[in-house]
Parts: C-alpha cells; sequence; structure tokens
C-alpha cells in the first residue's frame, strides 16, 4: 500500500502520541520546516483530503463535527491496522545482499546469504 508523506507523517506522530490520537494542529506540524508553505486554505483541504483517505483505509478512526453537508474531522485515532502500518515504517531497513562465508567443521567453506 503506497502512502504519502504526509499520511506517513500522520501515522507515525500518532503512534507517538500518548493515547495514540492526533488533533490537526500536530498534523500542521509536517509543514513548519516547508521551505514553500500552502496557502492555509489550501493546506486545509490537503490535510482534510489525507486524514480522510487514511480513514477510508480503516487506518484512523476520525472524531470531529457533522454539518448537514459534511464532517470536520478534529482528531484522529490510530486503529490496529494503522498501528501495524506505523511500526512497520519505523522498523524497514534496507537489507544488504552480503554473502557470509561459514567454515564446516568438517573443514569445508560454504557460503550463505
Amino acid at each position: 500500500m503506497v502512502l504519502s508523506r504526509l499520511q506517513r507523517f500522520i501515522l507515525v506522530q500518532a503512534l507517538a502520541a500518548p493515547k495514540k490520537t492526533l488533533n490537526r494542529s500536530g498534523i500542521v506540524r509536517f509543514y513548519a520546516d516547508a521551505a514553500k508553505r500552502p496557502k492555509a486554505k489550501d493546506l486545509a483541504n490537503i490535510i482534510s483530503r489525507s486524514v480522510d483517505r487514511l480513514i477510508t483505509k480503516e487506518m484512523l478512526v476520525g472524531y470531529g463535527k457533522k454539518t448537514a453537508t459534511k464532517w470536520f474531522v478534529e482528531t484522529v485515532k490510530l486503529t490496529a491496522r494503522g498501528r501495524g502500518a506505523a511500526r512497520k515504517m519505523l522498523g524497514e531497513q534496507q537489507v544488504l545482499p552480503l554473502k557470509v562465508k561459514i567454515q564446516n567443521p568438517k573443514g569445508k567453506s560454504t557460503s550463505q546469504k
């Protein structure tokens, strides 16, 4: 499953939070160090879409307010699937193709991956 940098940031930040919940203000920190920060209206749309897509993928549960036409998500909480994806992102390391020669007790050398 391919996730954007913002979506990966949301999952990792929610995993690091004490109650596994994250406010919108915590998500906005993703753009704190950005050289080219989006406008406020665009920023709200970008964050809303990313959160909605993570909710659709069942990685987050959204809490907020409902109007007649739309949900306004204020807080998100990780689900079990989201915790698994966040842990996997934190634990991934590149596997190097190293070959190690091991000496058998009988004196023959074998190569293993």
